[in-house]
């Protein structure tokens, strides 16, 4: 159980300035962490620096070889709803032959598409968005039926689109279209994720603040049941008698205590802590624990390893169209975008990151891939692709310090990113301590294969290709990283020296068979070896889906809920 902290906001794009701005003007909302328009400018850059440690765990990778050795901070959110409270609140589906392949590995076909639809549908209260506000070439298509709020009516996750949509988002989406990526008009609710689509976002429809884990989810059940928390409590380690895990020895300031389960513990602490916490209580590697004088509960090879991730790096350009960057420019213009969103929810801040795109390069530029690659990724079903595009709202640069990025100098800027969403490369996290509070060690291992550094030179040059068709909005030659940047080798060394991770750590408590010498837990999320013992987050999938995660961890939670319900008859 975590802290939750309030801190005050700070600016869109870190100048002195709009920082004392908005400090004046956005008092009444209780953390900038909540507005959609801040999302990529809120203590998520690549320097350990650019953290703030009231909401944030202040992670750090080990140096990564395949991010020219450098140490990259991993935001976590340290707070109640934890990472829910900090992500980009992209809320999406995976595909089809993802979930077909989730149900394979684990022996178990309630994994398939068509039988996990009603745990993705459960939770969530869809409102459409609002044509009126939207500008009228931001207008959104998708399936309605991915949804059903009539059969599941005022669930407590709230998902819309944004009242406002970057300019640049929908010049984009021209683009896109323009090198055979089209506009989807099915959006990616039911299971495809191939082309361009305004994406939903975990966002309230009436005020468009964040709707979190613990605003939906948390907040409904402390109102309607007895469910009670302890916020200012820190999980040491799980407690066992033999190997049945009866309770959890929680710290809070310098007292210890043990809560004691009833019927089971379930560990949620996301795809770091929940490895951790397994092993610093005596389940993991045997070699690992032993050698922390760590008594072995389970022997689990699989605890921490088999880490997926999506590397992102990106191209900025000097734009002629209004941006993120107008708000360190200009004062007045960061004046009017705070009151029209504290007054009624619109204008730029009510604009989540929203616009994304689905590439299979396999299918689409083969030309720009190795004969290698274009093997290894057979190994993938045919509808997972391989590359996904984002329109950041400003200048990204090398993603080191995201509140200090954008060069103030009066232009506007925009970046179009590009991130690997069928990475071959995998990395794990282990500990160095017994010690729970000791953070772990982080080695997501990102851009190590032959494959993936194929994958991202030609993203690249996709990128590029984007932006050749978007003359008619850009100012000047390519601005970062340039146009000097232009071999193979030149433009891998600038990806591993700019890129960041997009936060979709994943499957370190990995679902598998029995059989599986990396799996820990069954596909009910039970962990082997033990008994009264499960875990349910990212850290459970057997793999990474395509895409972001988060409607797949929400829809994992409803499933495994009722598994929980029918086995203690509850």
């Amino acid at each position: 159980m975590l802290v939750q902290t309030l801190y005050r906001p700070t600016s869109l794009s870190g100048d002195t300035r709009a920082i004392a701005h908005l400090q004046r003007h956005i008092y009444n909302v209780s953390s900038s962490s909540v507005i959609p328009g801040l999302a990529f400018t809120q203590f998520v850059g690549a320097s350990p620096d650019d953290n703030q440690p009231l909401i944030d765990w202040g992670f750090v990778t080990t140096p990564q070889a395949g991010a020219n050795n450098r140490s990259i901070q991993y935001a976590r959110g340290k707070t109640i709803g934890g990472s829910s409270a900090r992500n980009y609140m992209a809320f999406h589906r995976g595909t089809n032959g993802s979930y077909q392949r989730w149900a394979e590995e684990v022996d178990d076909n309630s994994y398939a598409l068509s039988n996990l639809m009603k745990y993705f549908q459960r939770s969530v209260t869809l409102t459409p968005p609002n044509s009126d506000l939207r500008f009228a070439n931001s207008s959104v298509e998708f399936a309605s039926s991915a949804f059903n709020n009539s059969l599941y009516p005022n669930q407590p996750l709230q998902v819309t689109w944004g009242n406002w949509a970057y300019p640049i988002a929908s010049w984009t989406q021209l683009a896109l279209a323009k090198i055979g990526i089209p506009t989807n008009p099915q959006g990616f609710l039911s299971g495809q994720l191939s082309g361009s689509s305004w994406c939903p976002s975990t966002i309230e429809p009436d005020n468009q603040h964040r709707s979190s884990s613990q605003t939906s989810f948390l907040n409904y059940a402390m109102r309607t049941t007895g469910l009670k928390t302890y916020s200012h409590c820190f999980a040491r380690k799980v407690v066992f008698n033999g190997t049945k895990a009866t309770g959890v020895l929680l710290q809070a300031g310098r007292k210890n205590f043990t809560l004691t389960a009833n019927k089971e513990v379930i560990l949620s602490a996301g795809a770091f802590q929940s490895p951790q916490l397994l092993m610093v209580s005596g389940i993991g590697p045997r070699e690992t624990l032993q050698r922390l004088n760590i008594p072995v509960v389970a022997d689990l090879p699989g605890v921490g390893q088999d880490l997926w991730d999506q590397p992102l790096w990106g191209i900025s350009y000097r734009v002629n169209v209004l941006t993120g960057s107008e708000s360190v420019n200009n004062p007045a213009y960061a004046a009017m975008a705070v009151e029209l969103f504290i007054a009624n929810g619109t204008g730029p801040l009510a604009s989540p990151p929203s616009l994304l795109a689905f590439e299979r390069l396999s299918d689409s530029a083969p030309e720009l891939l190795q004969n290698s690659t274009l093997q290894a990724l057979e190994d993938f079903p045919s509808d997972w692709p391989q590359i996904e595009y984002l329109v950041q709202n400003g200048y990204a640069g090398d993603f080191e310090n995201s509140m200090t990025a954008d060069p103030a100098d009066g232009y506007n800027y925009a970046t179009l990113a590009a991130c690997l969403v069928s990475p071959s490369s995998k990395g794990n996290v282990t500990i160095s301590s017994a010690d729970a509070s000791v953070p772990p060690v982080i080695n997501p291992n990102w851009l190590t294969t032959s494959e993936d550094k194929d994958l991202a030179v030609a993203s690249f040059k996709r990128l590029r290709l984007i932006w050749s068709h978007m003359s008619n909005v850009t100012i000047g030659e390519e601005y970062f990283p340039g146009l000097e940047v232009e071999s193979d080798e030149q433009i891998l060394a600038f990806i591993q020296q700019s890129m960041i991770q997009l936060y979709h750590a994943s499957a370190t408590c990995k679902m598998g068979r029995r059989s599986d010498p990396l799996a820990v837990l069954d596909s009910k999320a039970r962990v082997y070896g033990v008994d009264g013992l499960r875990v349910v987050d990212a850290s459970s999938f057997p793999f990474l889906p395509p895409g972001h995660p988060q409607a797949t961890v929400y829809m994992l939670a409803e499933k495994i809920a009722e598994d929980v319900k029918q086995e203690l008859q509850l």
